[in-house]
C-alpha cells in the first residue's frame, strides 16, 4: 500500500485501543490479521468468485460422480438419472442430480501422488512440495489477482479447513502472509458432531469486539503503551515488514467497524433457509460462503471433513466405504444443492465458480474391510456455475473405472480451467522466494476447452 493510502487509514486514539483491548495485539491462530497486511492488489476491480469445495481425505468416484452400475466394482449404490438425459450419478446426491444443467463432471482426473500430505499438495497448489520453493495454495493466487487492496473483508476465506495432511497447502507460500486467508471454524471441528447437528454453530470471527469488561480509562493506558511502543520499534526497524503489519492492525480495525463483518453471523438468515442448507459445520459454510460472495469476497473454501456416525477420518474410507460415503453424501447433496439454487436466485451463479475436489480418488475394487484405498489414476472432480458449460461429462474410464480411457486431465489442466473459468491468467508469474518467477499454474498446462464458456 503507497504512503497516500496508509494516510487514509491512519488509526485514531480510539481506534486503536478497540484493536488493542479486542486481542488483535497479540498472534493470530487464524492468520487473519497477516493476510489483512496486503500490498497493492493488481486488479481493484472484483470480477468473479470461487467457492472450493474441499473433501478431506479422497472421495471414492465411484460411489459419487462416476457410477459403475453392473460391474464387481460398482459397490452397493445404485445410479440414478439426473436433468440431463445420458448422466447418471450416486443414488445418495438426489438433489445435485437436478443440478446437473450447471455442472461438468470430469471423470478422468489421472495424478501419480498417492500420499495424503503430497497429494493435498498437488491439488491445492498445482505442484509437488519439493525443493526450496514455497508455492501458494490456489485460493491465495486466484485472490491476489481478483481481490482488492481496501476491501472490508479478506479477499480469501477458509472455513472449518483439516491442514493436518499438509498444512503448507492451504498457505501463502512465497506470496507472503497478506494473502493466507482468513480461517473460520476450526473450532468446530473439535465438536464431536461437526458433521451433523450444528445448530448452535458460529462462524464468527473472535476478537473483534471490546471486551465489556474495559472501561475506558484502562483502554487509554493500554492504547498509550501500544502506541508508544509502535513508534519505537518503527522508528529503529523502518522497511516494508513493520509498515505492513501496521497496514494489518488498521484494516482490522476497518473490519471491526464495518457492517460487513456481519456477513459472518448466520443467525441473521431465516431458519428455513439454514435447514435447507442442513444443520451441519459443512452445510453452514456453504451458507456462509454464500453471504461471502454477496459482498463480494473473491475465493472462500469449505471443507467437508466428517459426518455424525461416520467410521475413520472424512473420505478416508478404507473401511465401511459405503456406509462413510452414505453419510457424507447426506452431508454434501442438501448443502451444495442449496448453495447453487441460492446462488441462481440471487443472480450470482453465473459469475460463481463451484469446484469440487479432494487429493485424490478411491480404489475401483473394494478391499476385505468392504473399504476403499488410495487412488490417484483415474478419478473425478466436478466444475459449476460461472465460467462453465454445465450437463456434460469429460472423460471416461472404462466399464472397471480402473484406468482413463479418454481425456486424461492432469492437474495443472484442471487449475488453468479454473484460473480460466473466473477470468485469471494461469500463466500469469509472482516472484518466488528464491527470487524465481513462478507462473500460477505451470505452463504446459491444458487447460478443459470443452467446458469453458
Amino acid at each position: 500500500m503507497n504512503r497516500k493510502n496508509r494516510s487514509a487509514f491512519r488509526l485514531s486514539r480510539r481506534e486503536m485501543l478497540r484493536l488493542a483491548t479486542a486481542g488483535v495485539v497479540s498472534f493470530s491462530t487464524s492468520g487473519w490479521i497477516e493476510s489483512l497486511a496486503a500490498d497493492t492488489a493488481k486488479d481493484p476491480k472484483r470480477r468473479k468468485s470461487c467457492i472450493l469445495l474441499w473433501m478431506t481425505g479422497g472421495p471414492s468416484q465411484i460411489d459419487t460422480f462416476d457410477p459403475k452400475p453392473g460391474h464387481a466394482n460398482g459397490g452397493q449404490f445404485k445410479a440414478i438419472e439426473t436433468s440431463v438425459p445420458g448422466i447418471r450419478i450416486s443414488e445418495h446426491l438426489p438433489k445435485l442430480a437436478q443440478q446437473m444443467k450447471d455442472i461438468a463432471i470430469v471423470r478422468s482426473m489421472s495424478t501419480k501422488e498417492g500420499d495424503h500430505g503430497r497429494a493435498t499438495f498437488n491439488l491445492r497448489t498445482g505442484y509437488m512440495p519439493q525443493g526450496p520453493i514455497h508455492y501458494p495454495t490456489l485460493g491465495s493466487s486466484v485472490s491476489k489477482e481478483l481481490g482488492s487492496d481496501d476491501a472490508e473483508i479478506p479477499n480469501f476465506i477458509s472455513i472449518a479447513p483439516v491442514r493436518a495432511f499438509n498444512p503448507a497447502a492451504f498457505g501463502p507460500g512465497f506470496l507472503g502472509p497478506q494473502y493466507a486467508p482468513l480461517v473460520v471454524g476450526e473450532r468446530a471441528l473439535m465438536d464431536p458432531k461437526a458433521g451433523g447437528d450444528a445448530r448452535n454453530l458460529s462462524f464468527r470471527v473472535e476478537n473483534l469486539n471490546t471486551p465489556s469488561d474495559v472501561d475506558q480509562p484502562r483502554s487509554d493506558a493500554r492504547l498509550g503503551l501500544l502506541d508508544s511502543l509502535g513508534k519505537d520499534f518503527l522508528a529503529q526497524h523502518p522497511g516494508i515488514t513493520p509498515l505492513s503489519h501496521q497496514d494489518a492492525y488498521q484494516r482490522a480495525v476497518r473490519l471491526m467497524r464495518s457492517t460487513a463483518a456481519k456477513a459472518f453471523e448466520l443467525d441473521q438468515e431465516p431458519a428455513a433457509v439454514r435447514d435447507a442448507y442442513g444443520r451441519t459445520a459443512f452445510g453452514q459454510g456453504c451458507l456462509l460462503a454464500r453471504r461471502l460472495v454477496e459482498r463480494g469476497v473473491p475465493f472462500i473454501e469449505v471443507s467437508l471433513n466428517s459426518s455424525e456416525g461416520a467410521m475413520g477420518f472424512g473420505w478416508d474410507t478404507h473401511q465401511q466405504n459405503f456406509d462413510a460415503v452414505k453419510k457424507l453424501s447426506e452431508v454434501l447433496d442438501p448443502a451444495w444443492a442449496a448453495l447453487m439454487n441460492d446462488l441462481r436466485t440471487k443472480g450470482l451463479l453465473d459469475s460463481t465458480l463451484i469446484v469440487w475436489m479432494g487429493e485424490f480418488g478411491r480404489t475401483p475394487k473394494i478391499n476385505k474391510d468392504a473399504g476403499r484405498d488410495h487412488f490417484p489414476g483415474a478419478w473425478s472432480t466436478v466444475l459449476a456455475g460461472g465460467g462453465i458449460k454445465g450437463g456434460q461429462v469429460i472423460g471416461n474410464t472404462g466399464v472397471d473405472g480402473m484406468k482413463v480411457t479418454d481425456h486424461p486431465v492432469a492437474v495443472p489442466d484442471l487449475l488453468a480451467t479454473v484460473c480460466k473459468a473466473v477470468g485469471v491468467d494461469p500463466l500469469t508469474q509472482n516472484m518466488s522466494d528464491v527470487s524465481r518467477p513462478i507462473r500460477i499454474v505451470d505452463p504446459k498446462a491444458n487447460p478443459i476447452q470443452e467446458v469453458l464458456v
